[in-house]
């Protein structure tokens, strides 16, 4: 209490020649203010301790009909904090055990009275009972945390048999309060495996943290917590745990939810990009096979070839766009040798040049003047070039403007391929996400080349770049070690 307000003292005796003795002490001590009063009726005493008036209480074990140890016990219940010091005329250690017992501050012989002895008594009982209003203040403040936290809180001894839970773990456990003091958390864990991690956990680490149980409640639902127990603390004389488990059930249920939506989702485009990419060979395929069964006779050998090739073209890009698919979805283990980049670049070209002559693509070809040679697998890396030209070649209008710049360059046995058209563009959303499986702007198309060629080109380690604005082109930068 702050300096310049007084210390309220009550003594309560029924003698007032022994409230003068005491008061008249009460004075002479030096460094304190102090407010004395005196009250001689039992039925005030209790009264005043009852509205809280005064700071220390100084009460007569004799009082009339009563005793000192009645006003003690009919203070304290009715709430009374502040300390009582009971004063005998003469010493007794039963009654000052009982006193004691009771939750008297002190005990003191008023023979042996004197200032000094008085001056500590007060000093020790307020500084005690301010010790215990802070004690019970905080006690308070975490007991109604405990008690209102919404997560299971608990403390468990050090077999994890529950001491003390509050009611959101009987909510989550489904058991009574004094029914859960019977149990271990043991015995509520679902899986074998989870028990022995738990336990081991507690004996290497002393502790757990945030780990992920699965626990059976008293109805028999299972429950998915977040898990963390501190380390053993005195509680009682007593090495207890607290533990905490946080609900993660409903979190579980939706997470699983959602992988599934997206698990049907990925599934259902894939079967409807696939259906769309394979119906077109395959209707290719089916006209054919009606003109050669339907009307042989009318067939010239040069007709019956003409469906053959188309037969075997189209049954090769459904072919193809299977091993596409399988190769995006695993790592590719290929087989490498010394090759040109340049004949590799030539190849690549070669197979793309119906679709380039077809759309009236200008091609422009720039190679080093030096052999570029490099380990390579010339199959896989003629399919990953030839994508991205596709690519190029899909994305420039069929108007005759279109331009396709193929570059090979070379320097400190590094060899760098340019691929660069004047296409559409991509947006810069779009460009990270341009390699990702699935993912394409194309209307029909199946998002599985610049995965697969991605794939292809990690397995050369090469490194890509890829550069794009919108209605003026992308460019393609790839570079690849030499040998």
């Amino acid at each position: 209490m702050p300096a310049d307000t007084p210390t309220r003292i009550l003594i309560i005796d029924d003698d007032e020649d022994d409230y003068f003795i005491t008061s008249e002490y009460l004075r002479q001590i030096e460094g304190h203010n102090l407010s004395i009063h005196w009250c001689y009726k039992f039925g005030d005493a209790v009264d005043h301790a009852r509205s809280r008036n005064f700071d220390i209480y100084f009460v007569d074990y004799r009082l009339g009909a009563k005793t000192g140890l009645d006003f003690l016990k009919e203070a304290i219940r009715f709430g009374c904090e502040e300390p009582i010091i009971l004063l005998t005329g003469k010493g007794n250690k039963e009654i000052d055990i009982e006193a004691m017992q009771v939750g008297a501050t002190d005990y003191l012989v008023k023979t042996d009275l004197n200032a000094d002895k008085l001056e500590r008594c007060i000093r020790y009982a307020l500084e005690r009972t301010s010790y215990l209003k802070a004690l019970r203040a905080n006690e308070k403040k975490y007991r109604s945390i405990f008690e209102l936290s919404k997560d299971s809180v608990f403390i468990a001894d050090r077999s994890l048999c529950f001491v003390d839970i509050n009611a959101a773990t009987s909510e989550l456990l489904g058991y009574a309060v004094e029914e859960l003091k019977g149990i271990t958390v043991y015995e509520l864990i679902a899986d074998a495996s989870d028990k022995k991690r738990l336990k081991s956990t507690l004996e290497e680490e002393g502790e757990v943290n945030d780990l992920e149980i699965e626990l059976i409640t008293k109805t028999g639902d299972r429950k998915i917590c977040i898990f963390t127990l501190t380390a053993p603390l005195v509680t009682s004389d007593q090495l207890n745990y607290q533990g905490l488990m946080h609900d993660i059930t409903n979190l579980r249920r939706a997470e699983k939810a959602n992988l599934m939506v997206e698990k049907l989702g990925a599934a259902g485009r894939l079967v409807r990009t696939l259906a769309h990419e394979v119906r077109n060979p395959l209707n290719n395929i089916n006209m054919s096979v009606e003109q050669l069964i339907g009307e042989p006779q009318t067939n010239s050998a040069e007709e019956a070839t003409l469906f053959l090739d188309i037969i075997q073209r189209n049954s090769k890009r459904i072919g193809d766009l299977i091993t596409e698919l399988l190769d995006s979805s695993r790592p590719t283990e290929l087989t490498f040798e010394r090759c040109m980049l340049q004949t590799i670049m030539d190849e690549s070209v070669a197979e793309a040049l119906d679709r380039i002559t077809l759309q009236h693509i200008n091609l422009q070809i720039n190679y080093a003047d030096t052999p570029c040679f490099l380990m390579a697998n010339k199959e896989k890396l003629k399919i990953a070039f030839l994508n991205i030209i596709i690519n190029g070649v899909e994305a420039m209008p069929n108007s005759g403007a279109g331009i396709l710049q193929l570059t090979i360059e070379s320097e400190d046995n590094m060899h760098t391929v340019v691929i660069k058209d004047n296409g559409c563009g991509i947006s810069e959303e779009n460009i990270s996400r341009l390699f990702e499986p699935y993912y394409t702007s194309k209307r029909n198309g199946m998002g599985l080349g610049l995965a697969s060629t991605l794939n292809i080109l990690q397995s050369h380690k090469a490194q890509i770049d890829v550069s794009s604005v919108v209605n003026t082109g992308t460019t393609f930068t790839i570079s690849f070690p030499g040998v």
